[in-house]
C-alpha cells in the first residue's frame, strides 16, 4: 500500500537523522540522502471526513443479461436504489479521500469510502445472497463488503469487485459543492465469482466479468 511505503521511507529518514545526531561517520552522506528525497506533492483535493452523496454504478448490459440467463434476480438493500435506467446507487456514509494530479504519485486517488447500511441482493433457486456495507479502497482498486447467504454471514469483509481505474476521467468539481470521480470500470473479483458459483450451482461467473461503470459523487464541504 502506498501509505505504508511512505511510512517506511519516513522511518528510514528518521533513523538516518538519529545516526547523524549520534556522530555517525556517514553523517554527511546520510544528510544528503535525506535532503534528496523528493517531497510528496500537494493534493489537488482532500476531504478528511466524507459527509455524504453516493457511489452509482451503471450496470453493464452483459451483466444484466447474465443474471437473466442464470435466473438471478437483483434487488437493492437498505438505503440503496436501482433506477429504471439500470443504475445502482449506494449512499456514502463516511470515510476520506485524497486526490493527487495523475502521475504525480501512485496511487493518485487514496482513502476509504464507506457505504454502511446498503447493498445488493441476488436471489435464485430459493437462495438469497446479500452483499452489503461496501468499502471502496481506491488505492488498492478494490471494493469489499459483507456477504450473507440465506441470513448467515459467509464473510464479514470479502473482496467483491475490482475497480479498473484506467478508464477513470479527471476529477470534476461542481458549483453545488460536490466533486465527481466518474468512469471507473467495476469488475467481478475471482473470490466473489467463486462464492457465487458455488452458492448458485453454476460455473458461469468469472473473475474480471464487467459489472458496470462507477460514478462517485462526494460533498466537498
Amino acid at each position: 500500500m502506498h501509505l505504508q511505503r511512505m511510512a517506511a521511507v519516513a522511518a528510514t529518514i528518521a533513523l538516518a537523522a538519529t545516526a547523524t545526531a549520534c556522530g555517525s561517520d556517514d553523517s554527511t552522506t546520510s544528510a544528503a540522502a535525506a535532503a534528496s528525497t523528493p517531497a510528496k506533492p500537494a493534493p489537488v483535493a482532500q476531504i478528511p471526513s466524507l459527509s455524504g452523496k453516493d457511489t452509482a454504478v451503471t450496470l453493464d448490459s452483459g451483466f444484466v443479461k447474465a443474471l437473466g440467463e442464470l435466473k438471478l434476480t437483483p434487488a437493492p438493500l437498505g438505503s440503496a436504489k436501482i433506477t429504471p435506467q439500470g443504475v445502482a446507487e449506494f449512499p456514502i456514509t463516511g470515510g476520506n479521500v485524497t486526490y493527487y494530479k495523475p502521475g504525480s504519485v501512485s496511487p493518485y486517488v487514496q482513502g476509504m469510502i464507506d457505504h454502511d447500511g446498503s447493498g445488493l441482493s441476488l436471489t435464485g433457486g430459493g437462495t438469497t445472497v446479500e452483499l452489503t456495507d461496501f468499502e471502496v479502497d481506491p488505492g488498492k482498486s478494490v471494493l469489499t463488503g459483507k456477504v450473507t447467504v440465506d441470513g448467515k454471514v459467509a464473510a464479514e469483509s470479502a473482496p467483491l469487485f475490482f475497480l479498473d481505474g484506467r478508464t477513470l476521467k479527471p476529477l470534476e468539481t461542481r458549483d453545488n459543492g460536490t466533486a465527481v470521480l466518474e468512469g471507473t470500470t467495476v469488475k467481478l473479483k475471482q473470490e466473489a465469482a467463486d462464492l457465487l458459483n458455488q452458492t448458485f450451482g453454476t460455473d458461469a461467473l468469472k473473475g474480471g466479468f464487467k459489472i458496470g461503470v462507477a460514478k462517485i459523487t462526494v460533498n466537498t464541504a
